[in-house]
């Protein structure tokens, strides 16, 4: 776990690679809850029996389950120090490149690319590439944008 103590330290990790989360299992009962919550009930993802003949051999956790698993992977790779407060600006760029197959696991690797002032305190943009284990290429990279903000600021 990398702890950035402060405004220069988050400064100088851009271009850095902070480090990998442990690996996740991707079972049948979470990508089924994540179905529920979203409403994604598509075949892919919960008939185990009609995935096995289809294009995947099993089913598949929802990009976007993959995705919502960033804060849980990457709060095991790296935090920040104090008392800032942690906005979720949002995605520059998500791609799902190899799908998820139930029973996988999965993992974070964090690299910061960018840091600049704001206002308020700091933008940070991360690459988030989600591993998985076995394979060549990765399920999903997103960039993430987080805003920390020096005594409770706002966000404009």
């Amino acid at each position: 776990m990398r702890v950035l103590n402060n405004r220069q330290e988050i400064a100088d990790s851009a271009g850095t690679e902070l480090g990998v989360s442990a690996w996740m299992p991707i079972e049948q009962d979470r990508i089924d809850m994540f179905a529920d919550a979203s409403g994604d009930r598509q075949w892919i993802h919960v008939d185990p029996e009609r995935a096995a003949e289809g294009p995947f051999g099993a089913t598949v956790a929802h990009g976007y389950l993959t995705l919502s698993m960033l804060p849980f992977l990457g709060a095991q790779v790296y935090a920040f120090a104090g008392d800032l407060a942690r906005v979720n600006y949002g995605l520059n760029k998500v791609r799902f490149i190899t799908p998820v197959r139930v029973g996988s696991r999965i993992r974070d690797r964090v690299t910061v690319l960018e840091v600049r002032d704001i206002a308020k305190g700091q933008q940070v943009t991360f690459q988030h590439t989600v591993e998985i284990e076995g394979e060549d290429t990765p399920a999903c990279v997103a960039e993430a944008v987080v805003l920390l903000m020096d005594n409770g600021g706002t966000a404009g």
